[in-house]
């Protein structure tokens, strides 16, 4: 009973403890050198795990001019910020928890500069400098403001200005006009639209003097000229929006025609281009016009009519000055014949005027006509249908040109989507041709060169050295380890095993505790039986019973 009391005992013991006794009883050397693997397998954890991280750096500043940055590098130092520069030189940068930090600490010292000067220039102006200086002064810091003001549009990432300012004179006839030439860096995968390049011509000519729209040239990082290209919308003196809504009309007609002959000949059997010429021009036209009524609707506005009737005789004779003079005294007709115009009872004849004027009414029409622009003056579309394929009865193919009756079908329905106008001068044009095959020049790029499976494979193989390493360092430190401290488990003894030394006893025992619960006859015969084949261990077992009823009873 006392064996296994003991043993209970001695399961009772905590696994921790067990552990804490198998590591005190290793030697200082086994403990040093179990201290240092492990602080090995931890460096090791540690470093894998830095190095697999992504770099948690932000960019501070980019697209800089050199003197810039070196300004800020050599700023970085002096405050011990630590930075990076990108692998093209063109960013530099900076732990991301503190890159606004830096950068307002770094604005407070004026960086960067910018490589331009603006109106600050002026504020150092020293006494005695010249005029010219001057000048040259107001030039540079007038153009710097125009250069930082086109930077900041949302594509523009750097641009600089030339000014061409001639001398005034007093002489009208010598007087030039000033110039400018603007050349814009955009950033990469980004392209300036019309309206923002019609937006820089206006803004560098509205601060300039006397500088008119067309004498601003715009170019940007390779060299196309952005103003008055090879376009001959451009060419024709349409501003952006003009440009836009030319497009827009065209692209509107494509799709009606692109609508009207996708059931018929199916997608990609055809192809259309619309040529559209508009009227910007802005008419305004007053007329005023005068007709006359019919005769059955005539109108009188206004008659007048004057008669006048008299006896006297109208002024006659030799135009002078005898011609108005009082008549001469009356004679006898028998010493004086009667003068002519007077009648045989000496009275003068009736003289009688009229006269009438009629003025009938006219109709006055007045127009006043305002034409919107935009108007369609001419349009010009061209369609070209793919040929039939048919198959021959041999399993080869060839193409078919269209009939005739269907070419006629589909300009008729052209015709109709486009809203043709004879008046107007529209022209359209209808054929049909065989579409050449469409070739994938693009190779197939191998999968061990596709740059998404290289970067694919190049984050899985960070995770799987990362996986790696923490296998090594289980396997290789830490489970050694924990074997060296932890006791073995307890050995389990078979039952069919008989016992000869008091060691086997005591195994005997304990593993009967365990076994089925036996009946009373069984345990007397198992009893008899062993006291037959071993009495001496039995005569010991008495013994040791008696002795401890013997120590029980003191």
């Amino acid at each position: 009973m006392a064996t296994a009391d003991t043993a209970t005992a001695t399961g009772a013991v905590s696994p921790a403890a067990l552990a804490l006794q198998r590591f005190n009883a290793l030697s200082q050397r086994q403990k040093m050198a179990g201290a240092a693997a492990l602080a090995l397998a931890i460096a090791m954890l540690v470093g894998v795990w830095l190095w697999s991280r992504a770099p948690d750096y932000a960019v501070l500043f980019s697209n800089l001019e050199e003197r810039d940055g070196g300004a800020i590098v050599t700023a970085l130092q002096q405050q011990n910020v630590p930075y990076r520069i990108s692998s093209n030189g063109s960013a530099i940068l900076v732990p991301s928890a503190n890159v606004h930090d830096i950068r307002l600490r770094l604005a407070a010292q004026g960086l960067p500069k910018g490589g331009m000067v603006g109106f600050e220039v002026m504020e150092n102006q020293r006494l005695g400098v010249s005029q010219f200086l001057e000048q040259v002064n107001f030039q540079r810091a007038l153009e710097g403001e125009l250069g930082r003001t086109i930077q900041a549009i949302s594509s523009v990432s750097a641009a600089r200005v030339h000014l061409a300012m001639p001398k005034q004179t007093g002489f009208l006839r010598d007087e030039q006009k000033p110039s400018a030439s603007v050349m814009v860096t955009l950033y990469p995968g980004r392209v300036m639209d019309p309206s923002q390049v019609a937006g820089i011509v206006h803004l560098v000519s509205s601060s300039v003097p006397h500088m008119a729209n067309e004498r601003v040239s715009v170019v940007d990082q390779n060299g196309n000229l952005l103003t008055h290209g090879s376009d001959p919308l451009r060419n024709a003196g349409l501003d952006a929006t003009q440009i836009t809504y030319v497009r827009e009309v065209e692209a509107g007609f494509i799709r009606r025609i692109e609508n009207i002959l996708a059931p018929i000949v199916g997608e990609g059997n055809y192809k259309a281009q619309v040529t559209a010429e508009l009227d910007f021009n802005q008419v305004e036209q007053t007329a005023e016009t005068f007709r006359p009524n019919p005769s059955p609707e005539q109108a009188i506005r206004s008659q007048q009519t004057t008669e006048q009737q008299t006896r006297e005789p109208g002024p006659g004779g030799v135009p002078g000055a005898l011609t108005n003079q009082p008549p001469a005294p009356a004679t006898a007709p028998i010493v004086n014949p009667n003068p002519g115009g007077v009648g045989p009872d000496g009275v003068l004849p009736l003289n009688s005027n009229r006269s009438a004027t009629l003025n009938y009414e006219l109709d006055r029409t007045i127009q006043h006509t305002r034409q919107a622009p935009g108007q369609i003056k001419r349009l010009s579309v061209a369609v070209v249908v793919n040929q039939r394929t048919e198959t021959l009865p041999n399993g080869t193919t060839k193409t078919v040109p269209l009939p005739d009756d269907e070419i006629a079908r589909i300009t008729n329905l052209v015709r109709e989507a486009m809203g043709f106008s004879q008046t107007r001068g529209d022209s359209l044009n209808v054929s049909s041709a065989p579409f050449a095959a469409v070739s994938d020049t693009s190779e197939a790029v191998p999968l061990w060169k596709d740059p998404e499976m290289l970067a694919l494979a190049k984050e899985l193989g960070r995770y799987l050295l990362v996986a790696l390493a923490i296998a090594f360092v289980y396997f290789g430190v830490i489970r050694p380890l924990i074997k060296a401290v932890t006791p073995p488990p307890p050995e389990v003894a078979d039952d069919t095993e008989g016992a000869g030394t008091e060691e086997g006893d005591e195994d005997v025992i304990v593993d009967l505790s365990g076994a089925r619960v036996m009946s009373f006859d069984e345990k007397l015969a198992r009893a008899r039986e062993l006291a037959k084949s071993d009495p001496k261990m039995v005569a010991n077992l008495l013994k040791e019973w008696l002795g401890a009823k013997e120590e029980g009873k003191k």
